[in-house]
């Protein structure tokens, strides 16, 4: 095949623009990544010791992530919390950043893909029942989970304090949750009616109106667990586990009047002081906090 040739014209019009091509410079690495790394929401500051660094989301859904991780035997795992959410994938945290393995590249992963890290990183492969002890305790795990996801979850946003417009206007949001309307099942009614001149917006529901149900979780989860080491009876931590310790912990180390009702349970209490041991052994903070 013939050189194509460029038109004189056009060949003496490039000349006055000439391509110079220059070595790649490289990015220095100011803070190198030396072992899998979680990147959660800023733990609330510790009540019991100002001088010791609480390692502990205080998001209920970074905390989960935390507690999975070291539930499932994983340790030495760094955390840092000086990413907000908006730099993170898909815009929440927690993700996890992994770093190369056999010439490969780092890795940065969203939370989603955090349980198939895990489970390359556990010899055993994948246990079809989760942990469970049968099909029956699996099931019934979906059960426990929607009421922590439900009711709990939304007594635990009502309890928090309103925020003022300018700290709206100032402060990032972090893990934008859920509204109540789609936490709760059924829903709420809308503040407006069919017969209104405006169309629907806004739920009447309010923490007292939730108390009853929550009371009645509550009682629910700690009569469940009663004496056991982990929920249903499994002779080891499950997912389960990780998210009744996620609530446990935000309820019981915050102000709110939720912690009253769980406080009431001693196993409940017992329970996540043990727990909360075991997924704070598993992690370290990074030099970036």
């Amino acid at each position: 095949m013939a050189t194509l040739m460029l038109p004189a014209p056009i060949k003496k019009a490039f000349s006055y623009f000439p391509l110079h091509t220059h070595p790649e410079v490289p990015v220095p690495v100011r803070f190198p990544l030396v072992k899998p790394t979680l990147w959660i929401a800023p733990p609330r500051k510790s009540l019991e010791d100002s001088t010791s660094i609480n390692i502990l989301s205080s998001d209920v859904e970074c905390l989960k992530w935390q507690a999975y991780i070291a539930l499932r035997g994983l340790t030495d795992i760094a955390v840092r919390w000086d990413i907000s959410s908006e730099g993170a994938l898909e815009g929440r945290l927690p993700n996890l950043h992994v770093p190369a393995d056999s010439g490969a590249e780092n890795q940065l992963l969203a939370a989603q893909n955090i349980p198939g890290w895990v489970d390359h990183r556990i010899a055993g492969g994948v246990d079809v029942l989760e942990g469970y002890k049968d099909q029956h305790a699996k099931d019934e795990s979906h059960a426990w989970v929607s009421l922590l996801e439900g009711i709990v979850h939304a007594a635990l946003v009502l309890s928090q304090p309103t925020r003022s417009l300018l700290d709206t206007l100032t402060q990032s949001d972090g893990n934008k949750g859920r509204p109540i309307e789609a936490i709760l099942n059924p829903p709420p009614a809308p503040l407006t009616g069919f017969s209104s001149l405006f169309p629907a917006f806004g739920v009447n529901v309010t923490l007292p109106a939730l108390q009853g149900q929550y009371t009645a979780a509550i009682a629910a989860l700690s009569e469940r667990l009663g004496e056991d080491r982990w929920f249903l009876g499994t002779m080891n931590p499950t997912a389960l586990d990780a998210l009744v310790f996620a609530y446990l912990h935000t309820i019981l180390h915050s102000a709110d009047p939720t912690r009253l009702e769980v406080a009431r349970h001693a196993n409940l209490v017992a329970w996540e002081r043990r727990v909360r041991t075991q997924v704070q052994a598993a992690f370290c903070p990074t030099s970036t906090n």
